[in-house]
């Protein structure tokens, strides 16, 4: 059985390439992907601590449905601005979008 200390370290590194790629990246396409990674690496934190601490409850798994949910439908609502952006100003740098300001 493998200890739970390698699904935590897995999961923190998977939060760091996905925190890396949202501060450090330009373009809005990597910012979403680095988005899903960290909702992936919760993903992990949350299956592992229901499999360690809780497996006869479901209440882990319903937390891991209830993030993909959001996942897929923060993928689909990004990518149709970025989109819908790319379309108005033909760029999708996020520094180029200051769509919110006078």
């Amino acid at each position: 059985m493998i200890p739970l200390s390698w699904y935590l370290i897995l999961s923190a590194a998977i939060f760091c390439v996905g925190l890396f790629g949202v501060l450090a990246r330009r373009n809005a396409i990597a910012i979403l992907m680095g988005i899903e990674l960290m909702l992936n690496a919760v993903n992990i934190n949350l299956v592992a601590f229901w499999r360690y601490f809780s497996p006869e409850f479901i209440a882990g798994q319903v937390f891991v449905i209830i993030v993909f949910a959001v996942a897929a439908s923060e993928a689909a609502v990004g990518l149709a601005l970025i989109i819908s952006i790319y379309r108005r100003k033909t760029s999708i740098v996020a520094d180029d979008i200051n769509l919110m300001k006078w």
